[in-house]
């Protein structure tokens, strides 16, 4: 995804040769694994295995630690399934769907013995856990959003046992998923590469960090995609051919693909498909948990170090110095750019997806009095029909510090209620911030009531 760092370092979401070679290890990305990498300037210690945060050590309540605690108890059992081990006991125990079947094929992981254009691995993934899976190997590759911790990341053992255990993996993570391009927390995000025919990537080519602001013709370098896409080219079902000209990708049936059975054997996998519509939803939802993570840690950190100061100065313990209400306002207005898609790449044609994960997702809610619900999909010219994310109703969101949660709402309601004035959010027209407004104030309880603008 293209970050705010990334348009600064280098001046859009292209990532060069210089950026590439100071790279270092592949990694998981909440069950997607993508090429991360840090320069030595980005291995910094970023406070968060201190406290307030105690990342390393706080207990966290995401949903592997409350399934694990589940199966402890006796109150629940995963099946095992002698083709594909514990991964639809594991879907179907926290609710994730087998239509969000994303396959990336290309050797960006720890397992890159494993990947390939004939197996790819396939990320299943809902509002706040992705799971990762290869068609025999020894592990599913689980990252978790925990309300206050962020991305916590495991991994389970696909030999069957009596009582399977989540092991957690920390250490050997964050190395890559606590840098700039996670906002500087433990996060998660999706990468576009230039792929040789075995799926090893043309690193000489460079990668693209994808998220909603990336254009079409950036993203799914290394992915599979099925689905209608019209003229939109793109980077997926497409390999390089020329490594002398990398970039000239042989893009033969790469477009508006319905059907990958002629591309590998498809029947381990739960699906035949790797869903546009999903891949899109993927790439937008794991930069804005990011933002919402580090709104969170700022907050906390900031009112940490005020009373830190208030003991040391004998101020009064509700004072807030000027730096921490800086810092948190900024924060929270990356949050709020990123839940109202700000710069949203435009679609020039209408997409559709292949697996009925549109259908599902959209179904989810919650939905206002005339039926409309922040996951109501456009895909004609953008994304959703209604621009403001739906992860406004995940736990982390919720979990937000109240200074942190108010500074988001007031910005939102200030910029949909026509008073703030900014140019970077023309692209809500006066009917769309009315009916996202009454959407909001209808199906999100806490946030501040009053008639939505005529």
């Amino acid at each position: 995804m293209e970050t705010a760092w990334d348009r600064a370092a280098m001046g859009g979401n292209r990532m060069g040769m210089d950026s590439v070679m100071s790279w270092r290890l592949p990694a998981m990305v909440g069950g997607v694994m993508v090429v991360l990498a840090m320069g030595a300037a980005e291995a910094q210690d970023m406070g968060f295995e201190r406290p307030p945060i105690d990342y390393l050590t706080a207990e966290v309540d995401d949903p592997i630690a409350r399934l694990q605690a589940r199966l402890a108890e006796g109150e629940t059992q995963l099946d095992h399934d002698p083709r594909r081990g514990y991964l639809p006991a594991v879907l179907e125990a926290l609710g994730v769907s087998p239509t969000s079947q994303t396959l990336v094929f290309s050797k960006t992981s720890f397992q890159q013995s494993r990947i390939s254009p004939r197996t790819p691995r396939a990320i299943y993934f809902s509002d706040d856990v992705y799971i990762g899976w290869i068609p025999g190997s020894d592990i599913l590759e689980i990252t978790a959003v925990d309300p206050e911790q962020g991305a916590v990341f495991y991994q389970l053992d696909q030999v069957r046992t009596r009582r399977p255990e989540f092991e957690r993996r920390t250490h050997d993570c964050l190395s890559c998923h606590a840098t700039p391009r996670t906002q500087g927390v433990p996060g998660h995000l999706v990468r576009s590469v230039y792929p040789s025919p075995d799926g090893q990537p043309v690193y000489n080519a460079g990668t693209f960090l994808t998220d909603h602001t990336s254009p079409i013709a950036e993203r799914w370098g290394g992915w599979f995609v099925t689905g209608m896409l019209g003229d939109q080219e793109h980077m997926g079902n497409a390999f390089v051919r020329d490594r002398d000209r990398p970039e000239e990708l042989d893009r033969r049936d790469a477009s508006n693909v319905t059907d990958l059975s002629d591309r590998f054997n498809t029947s381990p996998y739960l699906l035949e498909t790797s869903d546009v519509v999903a891949l899109m939803v993927l790439e937008h939802q794991t930069q804005a948990q990011n933002f919402i993570t580090a709104l969170s840690y700022q907050a906390r950190m900031a009112a940490h170090y005020d009373q830190t100061m208030n003991e040391a100065l004998g101020r009064s313990s509700d004072h807030r110095s000027p730096s921490s209400v800086r810092r948190v306002e900024s924060a929270a207005e990356d949050l709020v750019r990123s839940l109202l898609f700000v710069d949203e790449a435009p679609l020039s044609e209408p997409i559709a997806g292949t697996s009925g994960f549109a259908e599902h997702f959209a179904g989810l809610g919650p939905k206002d009095d005339q039926g409309r619900s922040l996951r109501d999909f456009d895909l004609q010219t953008r994304l959703f029909r209604y621009p403001l994310s739906y992860l406004i109703y995940s736990e982390a969101f919720d979990a937000l510090p109240p200074i942190a949660k108010r500074s988001v709402y007031d910005r939102l309601d200030a910029i949909l209620s026509g008073r703030g004035r900014d140019a970077d959010f023309e692209h809500l027209t006066p009917d769309l911030r009315r009916d996202i407004l009454a959407i909001l104030r209808a199906t999100k309880p806490d946030f501040p009531g009053g008639d939505p603008p005529g």
